[in-house]
């Protein structure tokens, strides 16, 4: 091949070279992705425990923060009895709220409210003693509802807050679809229906939800209470103080046998915690208050709190094309309450990063998300150490497309 020619075909390959690595400086330096260091899901350890569940109706069982951690059996849904008033408090604390200390606005006792309590009376139903005129607050009103339990009670307030029952009771049923509580059916305010339904499950969430307020959840709690016209009232839930039982609701008299739903403040590695739970289709009150203390302390034994991240832990990493590399580390611990066996999931919440410039140990590197049960919790991270942007050789001898 003629000298000429090789000359002009290397100068060609050279102007090529210099318009590949002009073209290649130029192009945009891509965006660098974070990796997480910890699996994606994890169980944690430990065998979830043999609970020591009723032999005949069905429980479930939870925890504060945790949620619903076991069920016993699926059972159709069963009659509620009175532990739906706990959704008439729930209605009636939503459209007349209470703060702590506050007795609300004052109610009075009709010719109405006291033919119900005599023929609720007359049947033999759980009441409380009304007379016309009588003034009562909606605090007083509520303890009437949830301490002694009483069916009168329930239809006084059903129609002081809606008009008639039938308004409050699709509140009522309003209030469950909003709660998720897809197996349970109101068709009245006190219970006695046998179309008043739900399943352990719904009752679970229904005892969670309502000791979120704090009124509802101080009367719960009140072994004993005076009222104006009967006087002194006792709680039918005599478990009340055992194996730290601080509430919520007795259900029986129907034939279905007793239920209660309970909630007890527990402390597990230090930490406070309200377990919850219900039990439905006992033989007796007692039987379902024996089920309770028993779930109760095995629950205790299996649960743990503890740290799973601490504070300048590394929880993934920025690796670039060109070699530079950064650990994301977390800004702040994080405890979880524990149940064996139950599923931890991790996922980074971090967007790419375009490295143009020189990166600063520090930089705020977006967040880890984290879920165990209904626990959910965002942790922000930030880089371990700086991270350089891509030098002359890299930019104009890379390859990628």
């Amino acid at each position: 091949m003629p000298a000429g020619l090789l000359r002009r075909l290397g100068l060609l390959l050279a102007l090529l070279l210099i318009a590949f690595g002009a073209w290649n400086y130029l192009r945009p330096i891509p965006a660098v992705a974070a990796t997480i260091s910890a699996p994606a899901q994890s169980a944690i350890t430990g065998t979830p425990p043999n609970l020591p569940w009723p032999s005949v109706g069905s429980a479930a069982v939870g925890v504060s923060e945790l949620g619903l951690i076991a069920v016993s059996s699926d059972l159709p849904p069963a009659p509620a009895a009175s532990v739906a008033k706990v959704m008439t408090a729930l209605v009636l604390l939503a459209d007349k709220p209470l703060a702590k200390n506050e007795t609300g606005p004052l109610l009075t006792i009709t010719d109405q409210d006291v033919a119900i309590y005599m023929a609720d009376l007359a049947q033999g139903q759980s009441v409380v003693q009304v007379t016309a005129g009588e003034r009562m607050s909606e605090f007083e009103a509520l303890e009437a509802l949830l301490i002694p339990s009483g069916n009168n009670i329930a239809e006084t307030l059903a129609r002081w807050d809606a008009g008639s029952v039938p308004a409050f009771v699709a509140k009522m049923n309003q209030r469950a679809a909003s709660l998720h509580l897809t197996r349970t059916t109101f068709a009245d305010p006190a219970g006695v229906s046998l179309q008043t339904v739900t399943t352990a499950t719904d009752l679970l969430a229904l005892g969670m939800a309502a000791m979120q307020q704090e009124v509802l959840a101080q009367i719960v709690n009140l072994e004993q209470t005076t009222l104006p016209v009967v006087g002194t009232v006792y709680n039918v839930n005599a478990a009340l103080g055992q194996s730290g039982i601080i509430g919520i609701k007795t259900g029986s008299g129907l034939d279905s046998g007793a239920n209660f739903l309970f909630a007890a403040a527990a402390t597990v590695d230090d930490h406070p915690l309200t377990l919850y739970g219900s039990v439905m289709g006992q033989p007796t009150l007692e039987a379902a208050f024996n089920g309770a203390k028993a779930l109760i302390g095995a629950m205790q034994s299996a649960l743990k709190v503890q740290k799973i991240i601490a504070r300048n832990d590394v929880v993934g990493a920025y690796s670039t094309p060109w070699g530079s590399r950064s650990d994301l580390v977390a800004t702040a611990d994080v405890t979880l309450v524990e149940w064996p066996g139950m599923i931890l999931r991790r996922s980074l919440d971090v967007q790419p990063l375009v490295i143009d410039g020189p990166v600063a140990s520090g930089t705020s590197g977006g967040k880890l998300h984290i879920v165990l049960g209904d626990q959910q919790l965002d942790v922000p991270l930030v880089t371990a150490g700086s991270l350089d942007p891509p030098g002359l050789p890299w930019r104009l001898l890379r390859i990628n497309l």
